[in-house]
């Protein structure tokens, strides 16, 4: 194949932002956002992850807004310009009271208000780790908010870790170490990867 043929036929890069909702130095999801950095890097090429960090965010206040309903605290604007800019995103999603975390809702709301809905028409896929149910319902219950913001979730394959279970999936500093999971999760990104390119705008 020449040089000419492959720079046609090449898969572009795609920014993958992906967001944990757990704040815990720790924590599982981080863990899996991890693993999804390294496999993106070992061996799927043109898949990108930018793990934003939502930790910072002030709680959605209506008093903060300004210029009208378009302006934001700094905080909040990188967060949307973050968003604005990716391609698709990736959800790590515990499970907390049946639900998302407190600190994932407050970020999905922050990059939705004002005129310009900073998620909408593009892909995303959810990874969770938790007991018995593996975080699905916070899955669910995510994929009900991802309606009223335009998001378009793959449904094929789901990544529901059952975190207690044998084989141990994480270390203690939360890092993925199941072989099969992390085989799992790299099917998950081959999916939103495949499905964001499918959602691009085709050249007339």
């Amino acid at each position: 194949m020449d040089s000419v043929t492959a720079s046609t036929t090449a898969k572009p890069t795609l920014r993958v932002a992906a967001f944990g909702g757990s704040l815990r130095k720790d924590s599982w999801h981080r863990g899996l956002i991890r693993a999804a950095e390294e496999l993106c890097e070992e061996c799927i090429p043109g898949l990108r992850i930018d793990h934003v960090d939502i930790s910072g965010l002030p709680m959605v206040n209506p008093d903060l807004v300004t210029d009208g309903g378009e302006g934001f605290p700094p905080a909040v604007e990188a967060l949307r310009d973050r968003v604005h800019a990716a391609d698709c995103f990736l959800f790590a999603s515990p499970e907390y009271n049946y639900s998302v975390t407190a600190s994932l809702k407050n970020a999905l709301d922050w990059a939705s208000m004002g005129e310009h809905n900073c998620w909408a028409d593009r892909a995303a896929a959810i990874v969770c780790a938790g007991g018995d149910f593996g975080g699905g319902r916070a899955s669910f219950h995510l994929r009900q908010i991802g309606v009223f913001l335009d998001l378009h979730f793959i449904n094929k394959p789901e990544l529901h870790v059952r975190a207690f279970a044998d084989p141990p999936k994480f270390d203690e500093e939360g890092n993925l170490i199941d072989v099969e999971t992390r085989e799992r999760l790299k099917k998950v990104l081959l999916s939103l990867q495949a499905f964001a390119l499918r959602l691009q705008p085709k050249d007339d």
